[in-house]
């Protein structure tokens, strides 16, 4: 029986490493930090992303494939975490303070069906929002990676 999988949520939008830069490119830095806040602005900024997770959350409990996995969480804390989450993910100026994705998910016994699960209800939640296909494959090349310490069972 697979075990409740609400972190998988919190941290699927997450990356666990931090970007260093050395004075000597801090110009350079800066000029891509300018670049990269752009899929952040195309989201909504923070409002924008508050209002994505409001439906993402709303629709992860209808969905007979991931309700009952998100019921029990704190929704409301879910909610704060994922923005949270993708705001650093779009470029935002955002830091994400939780767990890294493999210690979150690591006893989770999280399968392929249960991250592409989310991934729909993710898309659903990124139409209903008008966000443009293209950039919600922006998004989704960013996420991606991450099923790797998200699915912990094969």
């Amino acid at each position: 029986m697979k075990k409740n999988i609400t972190a998988l949520l919190s941290a699927l939008i997450v990356t666990a490493s931090t970007l260093f830069v050395a004075p000597a490119f801090a110009q350079s830095a800066a000029a891509t930090a300018m670049a990269s806040d752009q899929l952040y602005q195309t989201f909504g900024a923070k409002p924008g992303l508050v209002k994505l997770m409001d439906d993402f959350m709303v629709r992860l409990l209808a969905d007979p494939r991931t309700g009952p996995h998100f019921k029990p969480a704190n929704q409301q804390r879910v909610k704060d975490q994922l923005v949270e989450q993708f705001c650093m993910v779009t470029g935002g100026p955002c830091v994400y303070k939780g767990a890294d994705m493999k210690s979150a998910h690591g006893n989770l016994d999280i399968t392929k069906s249960d991250f592409n699960a989310l991934v729909e209800v993710l898309q659903l939640s990124m139409d209903a929002q008008g966000i443009a296909f293209s950039e919600q494959n922006k998004l989704l090349a960013k996420l991606a990676p991450m099923h790797r310490d998200v699915i912990t069972v094969e």
